[in-house]
């Protein structure tokens, strides 16, 4: 409870006058023993009991009629967010949640989780008098005093966005703004709690409890929790897309509400350089991963476009962006000794009929001196390239290409990303190392969008080598060893084999395992080239450089200028074209338990109002002066009954004198 006029709590001194009459009023009176008044003193003896509690009531009355009058002066406010606490609040820092995710509708659907909240602080602060209000925003991170609650949903700062939040970031500024504020103060946290944005588990979050504690003064945190039920809602989202010739490849994912059950039909819309076509989907359950293919317009060297769904619980993940440019070839080399290694390699690289693939031998020795920028891929059945190769293979990696390493036939103690192949060895005599268990939903072996699985059981080998160090494992042979490790570097990633395409080792080169593992780190290699048209809203990559200006080129969603560097769309930054998209973070429903909350606030003694599902009740505080007048109505009705004087009864005469 607060108190907007607390000066006038003074005045519950006066709760103490009618005491004070009474004991006065007691002391005036001098006891004198007068004999004939002990008759009249025995017979009201049994009544005296009543009459004093009667009296202490009347008084109890009257001292509570003085004090609820003094509370309804002082002006109470009640709230759950505004807690208990003596004294006016000279600043009220608000930490807004601004991410895609808080654009989802409560169950009723009426409006997003963004929208309630700010009428809620609105109304919360209009009772709250001259409080100063300071709007930090998860978007630009950037403090804002706002001059008015009422213009709290009409500025830029709380309008919608496609970003994520960083909550630890949000309220480590809070605690530097508090730095250089002087009196007392509160720090209220909106927020949908989704746990992508609060990143529970992050050191930072101690960083800022330690800023908060620091202050001269320390703040009180009010976290108001927008969770509870959503109004249905689907999201889609591009995974990955690459253009392949006249085509563009996309690999899409759409995903459902967790309570979502059965099948459901979907129209899917693509818009292509102002083209639309429209086609129905089938949701079997609550996800679907898929590949679609658009045929790009002859001729077409750039261009973009979206995907998009029927509106639903929230606007804001029901389309997703792409942009192309001119198509040029999957270019990738084969290092390795002329062999049957590498002839397998080389054809699973540039299989024919994928006239948009090219591939070269090109012989260890001589690898350092390759020409990488154009490359997708590199293939390397040799010995862990070392020195001058190794500096080249690893600017390649960095750089976003993807690089298969195979078993170099010998023993070597070689290393490189301090992974190195353990010695060749044999399987017993008329035996197999059987490939076992593979990841069917991530790396080269995964199944195919509709579900198809690899028959990678069918990978036997005489011979292998295993990788050694720390790598992940994506697939095993039977006695558990790893078959294909990953390891990832920067923007690139490394790929170890277990075994090589030459019969006299394994029948790898059958095409079964070989041809989708090579074809997919091939085609993930090459989406680095079609990346620079593709990025996240808040990354660098989406901010202009020196000398470039922003140009909004599709007409869908707002055309807010400053909110352009936090919605999704496409863009021109100077001579970039670039689709941004919200991050895949936004798309994770799981929301914040309570530990993780006490975890990150641990020390703060912070106070959470949950305020799911009210979307109907716009308030966070209640101005209850009105109550305490009624209040101060009851005790002085109650006094005056109780102050009525008691209603006599004529005594009964006994028989004889009635007769």
């Amino acid at each position: 409870m607060l108190f907007l006029n607390p000066l006038l709590l003074w005045g519950l001194l006066a709760a103490a006058i009618p005491i004070a009459i009474h004991l006065i009023n007691k002391r005036r009176h001098k006891t004198i023993q007068w004999a004939a008044m002990q008759f009249l003193l025995k017979a009201t003896r049994e009544s005296r009991g009543k009459k004093k509690l009667r009296h202490i009531l009347i008084l109890t009355c009257r001292a509570l009629a003085v004090a609820a009058l003094a509370f309804a002066a002082a002006r109470p406010v009640v709230s759950g967010l505004i807690g208990w606490g003596g004294g006016s609040i000279d600043t009220v820092v608000l930490l807004l949640d601004r991410s895609a995710s808080m654009e989802t509708k409560p169950g009723d659907g009426l409006a997003p989780r963004r929208q309630i909240v700010i009428e809620k602080v609105r109304d919360a602060m209009k009772t709250l008098g001259a409080t100063r209000l300071v709007l930090i925003d998860s978007a630009s991170g950037k403090p804002q005093e706002i001059p008015s609650p009422d213009v709290l949903a009409e500025i830029a700062a709380t309008a919608p966005t496609d970003s994520a939040a960083d909550l630890p970031a949000l309220l480590a500024r809070a605690a530097e703004f508090l730095a250089e504020t002087t009196g007392r103060s509160e720090v209220w946290l909106a927020s949908d709690l989704q746990t992508s944005n609060w990143h529970p588990e992050d050191e930072r979050w101690a960083a800022a409890r330690a800023s908060l504690a620091a202050l001269p003064q320390k703040p009180a945190v009010r976290v108001l929790s927008l969770t509870g039920p959503s109004a249905p809602n689907t999201a889609i989202r591009i995974l990955g897309s690459r253009r392949s010739g006249d085509e563009m490849l996309f690999d899409l994912e759409i995903l459902r509400a967790a309570d979502t059950r059965g099948t459901t039909t979907l129209p899917l819309t693509t818009n292509l350089n102002g083209t639309r076509t429209t086609e129905n989907l089938t949701l079997p359950g609550q996800s679907l991963r898929f590949q679609k293919r658009v045929t790009l317009p002859g001729g077409s060297e750039t261009g973009s476009g979206w995907l998009s769904i029927p509106a639903d619980g929230n606007s804001r993940d029901n389309s997703t962006f792409f942009a192309y440019g001119p198509a040029r070839p999957v270019k990738s080399v084969v290092v390795a000794p002329a062999g049957e290694a590498a002839d397998y390699l080389a054809l699973a690289a540039a299989p024919p009929g994928f006239g948009n693939q090219a591939t070269q031998r090109v012989d260890p020795a001589t690898a350092a001196s390759l020409a990488t920028g154009d490359l997708a891929a590199i293939l390397w059945a040799a010995p862990l390239p070392t020195g001058p190769a190794q500096e080249t293979v690893s600017r390649f990696l960095t750089s976003g290409g993807h690089v298969i390493f195979l078993p170099p036939v010998t023993s070597s103690d070689d290393s490189f990303l301090d992974l190195k192949w353990s010695n060749p060895t044999e399987a017993p005599a008329g035996k197999f190392f059987i490939l076992k268990d593979w990841n069917h939903s991530d790396g080269p072996l995964r199944d195919a969008s509709d579900g198809t699985p690899i028959p990678a059981e069918r990978l036997k080998a005489v011979r292998r080598q295993i990788p050694l160090g720390d790598a992940t494992a994506l697939a095993r042979w039977e006695g558990g060893e790893p078959f294909i490790a990953r390891r990832i570097l920067e923007q690139g990633t490394a790929w170890f084999l277990g075994s090589l395409p030459d019969y006299t080792w394994s029948n790898l080169g059958d095409a079964d395992v070989l041809l989708p593992t090579v074809q997919r780190v091939i085609a993930a290699g090459a989406d680095r080239f079609d990346a620079s048209f593709l990025t996240t809203v808040g990354s660098e990559t989406a901010q202009p450089l020196a000398g470039e200006t922003r140009a909004r080129l599709d007409d869908y969603g707002t055309q807010n200028p400053a909110n352009a560097a936090y919605e999704s769309g496409i863009y021109r930054l100077g001579e970039r074209l670039l689709a941004v998209n919200r991050p895949a973070q936004e798309d994770n429903p799981e929301i914040l338990s309570r530990e993780q909350l006490d975890q990150a606030l641990d020390g703060t003694r912070y106070t959470l109002l949950d305020q799911a599902g009210q979307a109907d009740d716009p308030s966070l505080s209640r101005d209850v002066w009105r109550a305490f007048l009624i209040a101060v109505l009851f005790f002085l009705i109650s006094e005056a009954i109780l102050c009525l004087p008691k209603k006599s009864h004529p005594q009964a005469l006994p028989a004889k004198a009635a007769a």
